[in-house]
C-alpha cells in the first residue's frame, strides 16, 4: 500500500513539474519578439529607447539589434559613420546589464537604399551584416510574428525585404517616422526611397508618427530635464566594469549615462525638455492602448510631398495621439522596477 501511495505521489508531484515548465514555456512564448533597429548615436531618444526594451523582459523577447547611420542634428555631432551608431548602441547594452555579447549586435547600412540595392547579391555589401541578420531571424519559426522596431532610417529593413522577400509573412515594421500628412522628419528623409519600397511591398507596416510641433505625435511625448535629473541617477544594475561615455566620462549604469546625456544635448520648452520619439515607438508596441490606430491606404512620398492613393488596396496603419502620461509614467516604472530581458 505504502509503495502504492509512493508512487501516486510521484506521479501527482511529476504533474505538477510539468504543468509548471509548461507555464513558463507559455510566459516566456507570450513575450513579444523583437528585432531593434537603430542610429543610437544619433541623438539621446534611440538610447532610451533601446534601455526601456532591455528593462521590459516581462513584455518582451530581443533577438537582436541592428544599427544604421543618420547624420545628428547640427552642433551635436559631426561624425555620422555607423561605427558609432555601433559603439553607442554597445554602450547602452553593457550599461543595462552586460548585454554585449549575449544579444546579437549588427551592423548595418552607412549608405542609402538606392546607393546600395544594386550590390545585395555581393557578399560584402554596405549593411551586409544586419540585413543578413534581419532575413535569419525573420526566416525563424515562431509562435507569433516578429516585430521589425525601425527607428532610424528604413535602409537595412528595405534591403532584407528586397533580398528576401519571403521574410514579408513572418514580420510587421513598427517604424518611428514621418510627419504624415504633413512633410519633412528626419528619419524619412534621411532615406526616402527605402520608405516608398516599404510602402509598395506587401508586408505589415506601421507609422509611429513624429509631427514636429504638433500634440498628435511623438513630438508630444516630452521629458523635462529635471525629470532626468532627478529620477534617473543610478537606475538600472550597477556592472562590474565602468563604461566610457560617448561625452567622456565612466559610468556604471544606465540612468547615470542618461543623466550625462541629457546634460549635453540641446533642450527647449518650458520646462526645459526633450521628446523621447523612440521610446515612444517601444511603448506602442508594449500596450497598444497608449496611443490611436488607424488603417489608411498607403500613401507614397513624392517630390517633397505626399502623394495619397485612396483607391490603394495595400493598407498601412498609422499610430497618432499618444497618452504622454501614461508612457512616460510607464518608462520610469520601468526604470524603478526593470525587468531585464532573457537572453537564453
Amino acid at each position: 500500500m505504502s509503495n502504492y501511495k509512493s508512487k501516486t505521489a510521484f506521479a501527482s508531484l511529476l504533474l505538477v513539474l510539468v504543468a509548471l515548465f509548461s507555464a513558463c514555456n507559455l510566459s516566456e512564448n507570450s513575450k513579444i519578439p523583437v528585432l531593434f533597429d537603430t542610429d543610437a548615436n544619433n541623438e539621446v531618444d534611440d538610447q532610451h529607447a533601446l534601455a526601456y526594451l532591455l528593462f521590459s523582459g516581462d513584455h518582451f523577447k530581443v533577438e537582436g539589434i541592428t544599427v544604421n547611420a543618420t547624420s545628428a542634428p547640427t552642433g551635436y555631432s559631426e561624425n555620422s559613420d555607423v561605427s558609432d551608431h555601433y559603439e553607442e548602441a554597445k554602450r547602452v547594452m553593457q550599461l543595462c546589464g552586460d548585454f554585449y555579447g549575449e544579444i546579437p549586435l549588427k551592423t548595418g547600412a552607412n549608405g542609402s537604399f538606392s546607393e546600395i540595392k544594386e550590390h545585395i547579391g555581393e557578399p560584402d555589401f554596405d549593411g551586409h551584416e544586419a540585413v543578413d541578420f534581419i532575413i535569419e531571424q525573420a526566416m525563424k519559426k515562431r509562435n507569433r510574428k516578429l516585430v521589425l522596431l525601425p527607428v532610424g532610417k528604413l535602409t537595412n529593413i528595405a534591403l532584407a525585404l528586397m533580398k528576401e522577400p519571403a521574410i514579408a509573412e513572418n514580420v510587421r515594421i513598427v517604424w518611428l517616422g514621418s510627419n504624415y500628412p504633413e512633410p519633412g522628419e528626419h528619419n524619412q528623409d534621411w532615406d526616402i526611397e527605402s520608405m516608398n519600397y516599404i510602402l509598395d511591398a506587401n508586408v505589415p507596416f506601421e507609422m509611429v508618427t513624429v509631427r514636429y510641433g504638433k500634440p498628435s505625435g511623438t513630438a508630444a511625448v516630452m521629458v523635462s530635464q529635471d525629470q532626468i535629473l532627478h529620477r534617473m541617477p543610478g537606475k538600472g544594475p550597477k556592472i562590474s566594469a565602468p563604461v566610457a561615455g560617448r561625452h567622456g566620462g565612466e559610468f556604471s549604469n544606465f540612468g547615470d549615462y542618461s543623466v550625462n546625456l541629457f546634460s549635453q544635448f540641446h533642450m527647449w520648452g518650458d520646462p526645459i525638455g526633450r521628446a523621447l520619439f523612440d521610446m515612444a515607438a517601444v511603448a506602442v508596441v508594449k500596450n497598444p492602448d497608449w496611443a490611436e490606430k488607424r488603417e489608411i491606404p498607403a500613401p507614397i512620398y513624392v517630390n517633397g510631398k505626399w502623394v495619397e492613393r485612396p483607391n490603394n488596396p495595400r493598407k498601412i496603419l498609422l499610430w497618432e495621439w499618444f497618452d504622454i502620461y501614461g508612457i512616460m509614467n510607464d518608462f520610469f516604472v520601468t526604470m524603478d522596477d526593470y525587468k531585464l530581458v532573457n537572453v537564453r
